[in-house]
């Protein structure tokens, strides 16, 4: 800290030199020619001989990250959006005042450039500067051994230091607004209307979640923030939109992990007149679209992993899954002690009080999923885990509903909609039995929603995706804070 204070102090002196000789230490409009990106897109195979033939001249500005001085000639690194470009400063071209100024750089100031562009010697691309403009002053000095920064507290809390330090993380963060610009046009190409819908609920509703809680002064009501969409986005299916979808955020008071942020980012689309075999097809067609777009084929690697995206994929019911994971008689899931029996056997910790879904839903998690690397739907889900899905015609203690896993974790889920609203009612009513009884995640009873339903809603499907587990896969990151530029850390100093 006493370091930081000296170099901070030190960088003060500069600024309020700089005031006194009559410059501006915090700038104004630069325009530039171009991004460092475009000249290395365009000119990094540029020969020697066709830059001196064909000269290029340039107005850029950066970040200087790097900086080596030779009596009167300087080099230095800009930076910008990931993207490096080397500068050469020579005082017989700049003249002495430009160049003197030059010479009070600090690496994280801002400075803009007009020059052409050269080969050095080592054949380097390089912009030989003709003049220079400083725009801004950095006060504080980048971090010890920033370069290459690894620390997970620093990179995480001061996403800003991460940027600077790690190029490779601009890539990541591109990456995932190319996946979501992907996601619209795919949606909207099949004729998809994209809405917007409330974030604060007076009633939570839409996932089996735990809601932050707010309060409005005006009305002064209690209101949640949403753990999803769901219930608005149908009401829009009543009132006769045919196809809806929200790029969303939703909220949801639960426990960090590396797949787990209480802030995070869902897709969630409706359409009319279907079931869940159609969104199951539609799926497989947008994440297929999604590998093309951007790993460039259908195969992605993740974490040590091949994952084929190209359609079909696997579609097992949740009980075989057990069954065959396990190998076990789909009769003994049937009967609750020899569910019990059978998952102590396994290691699967089972409650005194747990309720037989329970039993089933310990079952899957802890022996099914991690064995679901390869695209797989799991469908037919019991129906007391389903609370606004449709029952099956065939077996109706099951759900037509879907999850998708990759890589051994969710990321989709999916189902015919309920669109009954006595069936509806009920299944609200035993999720208010459930919150009675100490479950702070089970549903609330919202009575518009049913209202909404007795008005009729056609047949519908609909999903939900969590873009961030996805954009995980697709960018080949271990942990859901290396997709979301500002995750949720817990203070570093009191409040």
């Amino acid at each position: 800290m006493e370091e930081l204070n000296e170099q901070r102090q030190q960088r003060l002196e500069k600024l309020h030199a700089l005031q006194d000789g009559g410059l501006r230490p915090f700038g104004t409009r630069f325009p530039t020619t171009h991004t460092l990106e475009t000249i290395l897109q365009s000119y990094t195979n540029s020969t020697k001989e066709e830059l001196e033939g064909t000269p290029i001249s340039c107005t850029v500005a950066g970040r200087i990250v790097a900086m080596r001085r030779f009596g009167k000639a300087a080099f230095a690194a800009l930076q910008e959006e990931g993207h490096r470009l080397q500068v050469y400063l020579k005082k017989d071209l700049l003249g002495d005042q430009s160049y003197e100024l030059s010479q009070s750089f600090d690496l994280g100031d801002w400075i803009g450039v007009e020059g052409k562009l050269f080969r050095t010697k080592t054949d380097e691309l390089t912009v030989e500067v003709h003049t220079l403009t400083f725009l801004t002053k950095g006060l504080r000095p980048l971090p010890e051994k920033w370069h290459g920064l690894t620390d997970i507290e620093t990179r995480y809390r001061q996403r800003y230091v991460d940027l600077i330090a790690n190029p490779s993380v601009h890539q990541v963060f591109r990456t995932r607004s190319r996946i979501i610009n992907t996601i619209r046009s795919f949606l909207t190409e099949r004729e998809y209307l994209e809405v917007e819908t409330p974030m604060m609920h007076s009633i939570p509703g839409g996932a089996t979640a735990r809601p932050f809680v707010t309060h409005h002064n005006t009305l002064d009501v209690d209101l949640y923030l949403r753990v999803a969409p769901e219930l608005y986005l149908k009401r829009l299916i009543v009132g006769g939109f045919r196809r809806v979808f929200e790029i969303n955020r939703n909220f949801r008071n639960e426990g960090i992990s590396t797949i787990h942020n209480p802030e995070f980012t869902m897709l969630e689309f409706y359409q009319a007149y279907a079931d869940y075999h159609d969104l199951m097809d539609l799926t497989e067609q947008l994440f297929h679209t999604l590998s093309l777009e951007v790993c460039g084929g259908p195969t992605v690697d993740y974490q040590g992993q091949s994952i084929y995206l190209a359609p079909p994929w696997r579609r097992l019911p949740y009980l075989d899954s057990i069954v065959e994971v396990n190998q076990l008689d789909l009769e003994v899931l049937s009967d609750h002690k020899k569910a019990v029996d059978a998952a102590k056997r396994l290691g699967v910790d089972c409650a005194p009080q747990a309720s037989h879904v329970d039993i089933l839903v310990n079952l899957f998690e802890a022996t099914v999923e991690p064995t679901l690397i390869q695209p797989t739907f799991i469908t037919d889900f019991p129906i007391e885990i389903s609370p606004l899905a449709r029952k099956k015609e065939s077996n109706p203690a099951l759900t037509d509903r879907f999850e998708l896993f990759i890589g051994g974790r969710e990321l989709a889920n999916g189902f015919s909609e309920l669109n009954d609203p006595l069936d509806q009612r009920q299944r609200f009513e035993a999720q208010v039995a459930l919150r009675d009884a100490g479950d702070d995640e089970a549903h609330y009873l919202d009575e518009d929603f049913i209202r909404a339903l007795e008005y009729g809603m056609p047949p519908t499907a609909g999903e939900g995706i969590g873009i961030d587990r996805l954009v995980m896969l697709l960018t080949n990151q271990a942990s859901i804070r290396d997709v979301i530029l500002f995750p949720q850390l817990r203070p570093d100093r009191p409040l």
